[in-house]
């Protein structure tokens, strides 16, 4: 025993020691990119700074880097880091909200940036800079861990343990033509968090060719709102509360934030006497509104994406009455509605019966054939319409989204004009769910 203190004061000393150290974790940085002299106030990356535990940053070394310096006074602009292929930096950082802006330009080429977080979640799309151009950009990024209080966390499926969005580190993947000169990354407590939570059609799916929607929705934001999707593949409603999610969000949220929910896919496929669109899924809908409620926050109920489902050219209902459920849970419970399936059969008739096969996973040479998961372009789409509801709804939210052109479902963006750099992870393995 130490003199003056006792074996059970020195196990408290330490456990406090411990909580304090975790909890000052670094929630700001500021790296400048390139092989060049560093800016004032910044930390500088080269091409050789490979993540590890012990820095807590650094580059993904599968997805590798150039340094480019073109020299000059401002040291900031002078270099960066670039690839033809797309590559991802990381940096540890505990849950919350935080801002990121990035610097982006070359003082002898064009350059083009797509920026994705975390599980492919689109952040910025395409942003171009003419030669001797420099752009900053900023997006908010929202970090989840799986504790909600000393004794319990989320259930996780082994296919979650591995994904970006569960990690330790705040994750940033940048594609097409990019020229890297900067990173600011600050935690923020000021932002409107609004919470996904769904299946398969929510979740960030993290390889290609999968996509969804909630993945997509962080493109039509600007800072003060952060998108928190803790959708995942397979689940219905009972197996969301069940694994601890909406526990998970409730433990986080705060007033004026929102929730998200879309489920029915899966809900359809709970056969118990006690299951059924008028039975579980309306009352755990409800369940949703009074626990969203108690917490000074705003439920929004969507109703389930359509499957591509075609019968002589015109779509037929997969959902039976579980569209009709939501409806009317949404209106007991005085909350705002999106009905997907309606705006999503509009879009995929629009499209045709051949036409809508470009907003799904079905590539025959590839042998997948799913008429239920979207690709890329299928999510991007309904994204849209997604933030078309939020405007029709006039939820604050509308406040926050970038100027985009009014999306009408019934004329799609054209298929040709989407441009999506694919991110590193594929698989031909289809999420759970149907």
């Amino acid at each position: 025993m130490l003199k003056g203190i006792s074996l059970h004061g020195l196990c408290l000393a330490l456990l406090v020691f411990g909580s304090t150290a975790a909890s000052a974790q670094k929630t700001s940085f500021k790296f400048d990119f390139g092989s060049g002299k560093v800016a004032k106030g910044y930390t500088g990356v080269t091409a050789k700074n490979i993540y590890s535990e012990e820095k807590g940053y650094g580059f993904d070394p599968a997805t590798p880097v150039t340094d480019v310096n073109r020299g000059g006074k401002d040291l900031l602009k002078s270099d960066f880091v670039t690839s033809e292929k797309p590559f991802y930096f990381s940096v540890d950082v505990p849950e919350g909200n935080y801002k990121v802006t990035v610097t982006l330009g070359d003082k002898i080429s064009k350059t083009a940036t797509t920026v994705k977080a975390e599980s492919r979640r689109l952040m910025l799309e395409n942003i171009q800079t003419k030669t001797g151009e420099f752009v900053t950009k900023t997006f908010i990024v929202n970090i989840k861990d799986r504790k909600i209080d000393a004794s319990r966390t989320v259930g996780l499926k082994p296919r979650e343990l591995t994904k970006l969005d569960w990690d330790n580190k705040l994750t940033l993947e940048f594609g097409l033509q990019p020229a890297l000169n900067a990173i600011e990354i600050t935690k923020v407590e000021d932002q409107i968090t609004v919470f996904l939570a769904g299946n398969s059609t929510v979740v960030n799916q993290n390889e290609e060719p999968w996509a969804s929607w909630g993945q997509m929705i962080p493109r039509f934001f600007k800072p003060g709102v952060a998108i928190a999707n803790h959708a995942e593949s397979g689940l219905s409603l009972g197996s969301f509360i069940g694994s601890r999610r909406l526990d998970k969000i409730l433990s986080v949220i705060k007033p004026g934030d929102y929730v998200f929910v879309e489920f029915g896919h899966n809900d359809e496929k709970e056969k118990g006497p006690n299951d059924g669109p008028y039975k579980s899924y309306s009352e755990r809908l409800r369940v949703f509104a009074k626990e969203v409620k108690q917490k000074g926050a705003q439920l929004v109920i969507l109703t389930p994406t359509a499957r591509r489902s075609f019968k002589e050219g015109v779509m037929t209902n997969s959902h039976g009455d579980y569209p009709d459920a939501a409806k009317k849970v949404a209106l007991e419970e005085n909350v705002p509605l999106i009905d997907l399936t309606t705006q999503t059969t509009a879009m995929y008739e629009a499209l045709g019966e051949e036409g809508s096969k470009k907003a799904f996973v079905i590539y025959p040479e590839l042998n997948l054939n799913d008429n239920t998961h979207f690709n890329t372009y299928g999510a991007y789409q309904i994204a849209k319409i997604v933030a078309e509801g939020i405007k029709a709804n006039k939820l604050k939210l509308a406040d926050y989204m970038v100027e985009m052109p009014a999306f009408d479902p019934k004329k799609p963006d054209a298929f040709q004009s989407f441009n999506w750099p694919p991110s590193p992870a594929s698989s031909m393995v289809k999420p759970d769910g149907n």
